[in-house]
């Protein structure tokens, strides 16, 4: 009976010992997959390189893409886009142009551009020319020449082009010419003239009749 008592105490304290045995043999496991992990981490930043964006940073944001076949800006036809600056910019120097005469504007003698243009092609002093405009019978050739050219032989050579234009296109016996600077303080000051038939020189003529 002892015996049969002992053989089981036996057999109960056997199975209690391997119960107490698996906690241990688990923590073994979790320990070597916890290893494992650390590795594989350090292994993938060794591998990645320096610099690169986190998986979840790596996809591009969205962008808006233009209609097929129109590039971004194409006006109608294809052709660049014309915005409201554009335009505001436009009204603004073609205002200044008026004002300035430092370029073509709605007060252009257009005839006489073109002849001038065509008349005196390679000249040098006509390529000073910014405007001609006829106002009344008063021929006026404004340039870029700056107000110390007064008397100069561009400007003088200007003068006389604009009166043979006035004699041989328009037929003018008695030609009025202007031949004015850039645009500055005082205007465009006046820096040759020819004031009628009583005037047989391009040279400035006091008062000054620019004014």
């Amino acid at each position: 009976m002892s015996r049969d008592i002992e053989v089981a105490r036996s057999k109960h304290g056997g199975r209690h010992r391997r119960r107490r045995a698996r906690p241990a043999a688990v923590l073994q496991v979790v320990t070597g997959l916890t290893a494992l992990t650390v590795a594989a981490l350090a292994v993938i930043m060794m591998v990645r390189p320096a610099g690169d964006p986190p998986a979840s940073a790596a996809a591009p944001a969205a962008t808006a893409t233009a209609a097929p076949g129109v590039s971004e800006g194409d006006g109608p036809g294809g052709g660049p886009g014309v915005t409201a600056a554009d335009a505001g910019g436009a009204k603004a120097k073609k205002k200044d142009n008026d004002a300035t005469a430092s370029g073509p504007s709605k007060h252009t003698d257009t005839e006489a551009v073109d002849y001038f243009k065509r008349r005196w092609t390679a000249d040098k002093s006509v390529k000073r020319i910014t405007d001609i405009r006829t106002v009344g019978k008063y021929l006026r050739i404004y340039t870029d020449l700056p107000a110390s050219k007064r008397n100069s032989k561009a400007a003088i050579d200007l003068c006389k082009r604009g009166m043979e234009y006035l004699v041989q296109e328009i037929g003018d016996e008695h030609p009025v010419v202007f031949v004015q600077a850039e645009f500055g303080q005082n205007g465009n000051p006046v820096l040759a003239n020819i004031l009628g038939g009583g005037d047989h020189s391009c040279r400035f003529t006091s008062p000054d009749p620019g004014k």
